[in-house]
């Protein structure tokens, strides 16, 4: 049965993509404020179909895809993540002369991949939105034409999400091979059966399969990309990529993993799954990579990249844990997450110079005497995502923790806490610099805020309300 009603938010994206925004497009000459606010709105409507929906639970065309639930929650995430990320580009691509229509075409066209990702119930529905969030952010990348480390990080993204994606479409086909469907539910059905005809297929396809969606999220050993790729791509577009890309990664984790990784783990009374145990040791490898490394850097943006491969070991524990304990702690930190992440990159792109300068850690010194707005809104989102209380980072932290212990896995979560130790020394070095530290230059950096102040003021907002009242997303969570 095909529910259209449920399928609202993914029908007003493609209709956004397929006809109506393409052809204003079509029919307006340079950037036009017609199209940027048409895509504004088409966002705002998706959000709110994405919260009146998502109370229809159940599935959609002939069971392809999910409807209501926490994929709702998460059309919800990826609105709100593209609306703030708009708010922010319109000047960082002005100033960059590369204000064009095209930009908002392709943040749109991920946000419908993201979509489909989440709503996946079928292994072709992944393969289909992961590629089609892929493809548009490889474009946004590169989208500084002129700039040679911009073209340089679309390219490298592009050969290496190719390469993975080989590998996610080869899982694929090796679970079809041993389950005979590409639908969760029926490959739930064979696992928790055990009957499969083919058992090391099955196990080599889930091991392929987690490679691939490792990659999307950068957890060691497949973080390379990640350093480079953010360093290179314009600011607004790391924003966008390291929140609501890895939140969309991390939906189609909580599916897939609940198919081929079954809840058969419950505080401590079984042994944990090799699988399982496999994704523990990936996620301890990945805090402590990426906290130790982004401490020796000394690029604001490649040292945020180093501490985003780390949040994704992080967000990993959740589904270590294998519980729905677990799984509500990923959703809270990955909205915890969104708002510290993004306000922290739309402040660096404010701080950057048209030449690419201004992203040396050393140029924030004394900037709290030269912006102490700016400054004082980059310690909030310092602090909340190093994990100190009273914000949201402390929160998501301490509910990922909470959920690994119970799931029988304390050992990762004296790594996790190391780890969170390690990374205090980077981020507050930036909030040293910017407070103790006298400025090798009195003249103003950077630029004007504009409408990213609009992000700026909702992301503080975020973390600091759900810093101090959890409960009110924890009940959203709940009841979602």
């Amino acid at each position: 049965m095909i529910d259209f009603v449920g399928s609202l938010p993914l029908v007003v994206i493609w209709l956004a993509l397929g006809a109506v925004g393409i052809v204003i497009q079509a029919f307006t000459k340079g950037e036009s404020k017609l199209v940027y606010g048409y895509y504004v709105a088409v966002l705002a409507i998706t959000a709110i179909l994405g919260g009146a929906t998502w109370q229809m639970e159940g599935s959609s065309f002939n069971g392809m895809i999910s409807v209501g639930g926490n994929a709702a929650y998460f059309d919800v995430l990826f609105a709100v993540a593209g609306i703030f990320t708009m708010f922010a580009a319109r000047d960082y691509l002005t100033r960059h002369d590369a204000h064009l229509d095209e930009f908002y075409t392709m943040l749109v066209s991920s946000i419908a991949g993201m979509m489909f990702m989440a709503h996946a119930q079928n292994l072709v529905v992944l393969f289909v939105g992961i590629e089609l969030m892929s493809i548009s952010f490889y474009i946004m990348a590169g989208f500084l034409r002129t700039n040679i480390r911009s073209v340089e990080s679309g390219l490298k993204y592009f050969l290496l999400g190719a390469f993975a994606s080989g590998f996610l479409a080869y899982g694929m086909s090796m679970l079809y091979g041993a389950t005979g469907s590409l639908q969760y539910d029926r490959i739930f059905d064979v696992v928790v059966n055990g009957t499969t005809s083919f058992p090391t297929l099955l196990a080599v396809g889930g091991v392929l399969l987690a490679v691939g969606l490792s990659f999307k999220i950068a957890a060691f050993p497949f973080h390379q990309w990640a350093p480079d790729v953010y360093e290179g791509a314009p600011t607004v577009v790391t924003a966008f990529m390291s929140t609501a890309g890895k939140a969309a990664a991390f939906s189609a984790f909580l599916s897939v993993f609940a198919v081929i990784m079954p809840f058969v783990f419950t505080e401590g009374s079984a042994e944990p799954l090799p699988l399982q145990l496999a994704l523990a040791i990936m996620a301890a490898i990945t805090m402590l990579v990426g906290n130790v490394t982004a401490v020796v850097q000394t690029n604001i943006k490649r040292m945020l990249a180093y501490s985003s491969v780390a949040h994704a070991g992080y967000l990993l524990m959740g589904i270590v844990a294998n519980t729905a304990t677990g799984h509500s702690a990923i959703m809270f930190y990955a909205t915890a997450y969104m708002f510290m992440q993004l306000g922290a990159f739309v402040i660096v792109g404010l701080i950057e110079h048209t030449d690419g300068t201004g992203l040396e850690i050393d140029d924030y010194r004394g900037l709290a005497k030269r912006r102490p707005i700016l400054a004082g809104f980059l310690a909030l989102f310092m602090f909340s995502l190093a994990g100190i209380p009273p914000f949201a980072g402390f929160w998501g932290k301490y509910q990922l923790f909470m959920a690994a212990i119970e799931g029988g896995f304390t050992w990762l979560t004296i790594v996790a806490v190391v780890s969170s130790v390690v990374s205090v020394w980077f981020y507050l070095g930036v909030v040293a610099k910017m407070y103790f530290a006298d400025a090798e230059s009195t003249s103003e950096t950077g630029t004007s805020v504009g409408l990213a102040g609009i992000t700026l003021a909702v992301c503080t907002a975020a973390v600091v309300l759900l810093g101090i009242f959890p409960s009110l997303l924890n009940g959203i969570l709940g009841a979602w």
